[in-house]
């Protein structure tokens, strides 16, 4: 069985280098660790020229003796393969393997992800250290799990290197199989852009005004994320050869680019993310995550993170201010915050939480990135925050394995991610929408889920969730929307919003009336659409009296046969009258269409016109500043209560509970204190 995420117990962990401390330090730190409740750490990620300082002059005394003393104080190390950080002998010698710009200008040793996947001379390195690494201290009975890299695609998600246009020339032919189905699918008769030859075809490059082929990025980036997805699984298939078991494989982050869900079935046990919620307090983002319920908007990231794996770790948890030497600026965490963000990363389903990092740095970029302790290594009030966490986590163990629950989703797919990235319009109606239903359902206390449609996605997969939302499907093919029809006549409600369905597979506008494959399904035609004027008053869609904005872009609709029924309209614009919200009845379901993108108060008022808004309003009473949080396993709840705010608020407890916490049953008016959290079995 494995030690961690493991359905059976929750763990504290914390990473450490032991390369940047005296020797004479380990003992210490280790018995500290432990003493505090940590009883896993991570190691060696950064640390390749301690195994191989010259190309091909292994050493293996240094972790060696770090694994044997871990063993004999009691703690369990998840070890890393290191490949972020390429020794410098590697890169001087081997210029091919780094990543460069998009004018072809290499990146340089010194930092860290300056490597490219696709290099034939990186991956053959990659495979040796790999192999050494796993086949060496994989055995070592220290050694429970191991993490593949660090953070890929983090910092750099783009690849400009001559291997990537190699590559990606591989990547091409073996999609299309022939030039002329390429040429077909870009579309390069415009601006004159066809190929005579597969040398012809490069990575996107420098163009004049920045203009790109929208076609061949959107390949381009499918190819980045088979590209990640591949060198995981290089990694993955040597380390399996060496597992004990009850061992895992994982690795630490959700990035850009990246079909993670792909690279965890083929790669991994579970996924682990990264968690600094003290992102939204730093210098640089305090303006920006305002809005969007600043450190609280974390908990958006870690719907994602459950959508890869239900039960998932923490490999990286936010414990001191963080900052690099030339970038980023953030405050320490006030007495409580370490808790509240740990409990956000419980509360959605994490079952290990390790904290970056034990000691804080002296030396490199990341010395303002702190750990639990400070440069002194002297007891404080995070290390003492710390334990108290320790006695949480064994007091609510028995929710390990539990499944976050949610009824409401909102379905994406990463085609329709990486086209809103690039495509101007699309990804201004989908972050809005986005961001909308998020904040919608969280300061509602309705539980959502990300849900992904992928090519083994079936209607019974969607079954669980009576609303789901899938705001902006530009592209789409038969497949999708024949799942998603077919989860509609089952009796699920499906909500989309504009420009739906005008692009197929390629990212090119189908010649079709609009929304094009929803059309049928949606009940809805789109004679016209136009993007809201800037220079007019917002734009409003009546429905039964409420107005609800109708943002960034209008699809103008018409009802589309005898089940569709105009449940709104547009009340002040030149199209005043105009139908701007459609719903049709298909098989046991239905199928909303709203002409426009989704703001939080539009969000909010589907939740609740579906009916799904607020559904343990009969258990809790809380103000919008708490988050909730369910999971369940066996049958029972478990209601995570997180307080974001400075001060205490009131919550109502509506039937009585036992505070896993205290073991008492409770029940009324209660204070959560700043910053506070409680964990109630029902």
């Amino acid at each position: 069985m494995r030690q961690i995420v493991n359905g059976k117990e929750m763990v504290l962990g914390t990473c450490y280098y032991p390369e940047h401390w005296p020797e004479s330090l380990w003992k210490e730190d280790l018995e500290r660790m432990l003493e505090c409740g940590i009883r896993v750490i991570r190691i060696a990620e950064f640390a390749w020229s301690k195994a191989e300082p010259y190309e091909g002059v292994f050493t293996w005394e240094f972790f060696d003796r770090f694994l044997d003393l871990a063993r004999e104080k009691g703690m369990k190390v998840i070890f890393c393969t290191p490949t972020a950080t390429p020794p410098a002998w590697l890169t001087e010698k081997y210029p091919e393997v780094l990543n460069g710009t998009i004018d072809g200008v290499l990146f340089r040793h010194g930092g860290r992800r300056h490597y490219n996947y696709n290099s034939p001379v990186y991956q053959e390195k990659t495979r040796i250290i790999v192999e050494a690494f796993a086949s060496h201290y994989g055995p070592h009975p220290a050694v429970i799990g191991w993490q593949i890299d660090n953070e890929l695609n983090c910092e750099r998600d783009e690849f400009y290197s001559e291997s990537d246009t190699a590559a990606f020339r591989v990547f091409l032919q073996k999609k299309y199989g022939s030039l002329d189905r390429l040429n077909e699918a870009w579309g390069t008769t415009f601006w004159n852009q066809t190929y005579t030859d597969w040398k012809e075809v490069h990575i996107p490059r420098t163009t004049p005004s920045n203009n790109t082929n929208p076609h061949e990025v959107l390949d381009y980036t499918r190819f980045i994320s088979d590209s990640a997805c591949r060198y995981a699984k290089l990694q993955s298939d040597i380390i399996r050869k060496y597992v004990k078991p009850g061992d895992f494989i994982t690795t630490n982050g959700l990035f850009s680019n990246l079909d993670n869900q792909r690279m965890a079935k083929e790669s991994l046990d579970f996924i682990m993310y990264d968690s600094y919620p003290n992102f939204a307090y730093t210098k640089e983002n305090y303006g920006k995550f305002a809005a969007t319920l600043q450190d609280r908007m974390w908990s958006r990231n870690l719907m994602e993170v459950r959508a890869v794996s239900p039960n998932f770790g923490i490999m990286e948890q936010q414990s001191g201010a963080n900052g690099w030497n030339n970038r980023m600026a953030a405050p320490t965490p006030k007495p409580g915050q370490m808790t509240l963000w740990t409990m956000q990363s419980v509360a959605h389903g994490a079952d290990y939480v390790s904290y970056f990092r034990w000691r804080t740095c002296t030396m490199g970029t990341e010395i303002y990135w702190h750990g639990i302790l400070d440069y002194s290594g002297r007891e404080n009030r995070r290390l003492r925050e710390v334990r108290k966490i320790h006695r949480k986590f064994q007091s609510i163990s028995e929710a390990a394995g539990s499944r976050y629950e949610a009824r409401t989703a909102v379905l994406k797919d990463y085609d329709n991610i990486w086209d809103a990235q690039l495509d101007i319009w699309h990804g201004d109606v989908d972050r809005l929408s986005q961001q909308s239903l998020f904040l919608a359902a969280q300061k509602s206390h309705t539980p959502l889920d990300s849900v992904y449609l992928r090519e083994d996605t079936t209607a019974e997969d969607l079954k669980n969730y009576p609303v789901i939302f899938y705001p902006h499907p530009v592209i789409v093919n038969p497949q999708r929307a024949a799942i998603l029809e077919d989860y509609v006549k089952a009796g699920g409600c499906l909500v989309l919003g504009c420009r739906s369905g005008y692009k197929d597979m390629t990212g090119k506008c189908v010649m079709d009336r609009l929304p094009g494959l929803f059309a049928k399904m949606s009940g809805a035609d789109i004679p016209e659409y136009t993007r809201v004027n800037p220079d007019d008053e917002p734009v409003y869609i009546n429905w039964d009296g409420i107005r609800l904005e109708a943002a960034v872009f209008n699809d103008q609709l018409e009802p589309l046969g005898d089940t569709a029924q105009v449940l709104g309209r547009y009340e002040n614009c030149y199209y005043a009258g105009a139908p701007g919200l459609i719903c049709n009845a298909l098989g046991e379901g239905r199928v909303y269409y709203f002409g426009a993108a989704f703001t939080e108060e539009t969000a909010r008022v589907f939740l609740e016109k579906l009916g799904v808004i607020t559904p343990y309003a009969d258990v809790l009473e809380l103000p919008q500043e708490c988050e909730l949080a369910v999971r369940k396993k066996d049958g029972r709840k478990y209601y995570f209560v997180l307080n974001y705010k400075k001060t205490p608020v009131k919550i109502q407890v509506k039937e009585a509970l036992v505070d896993l916490y205290t073991g008492e049953t409770v029940r009324g008016q209660m204070e959560l204190e700043a910053f506070g959290t409680r964990v109630y079995r029902g």
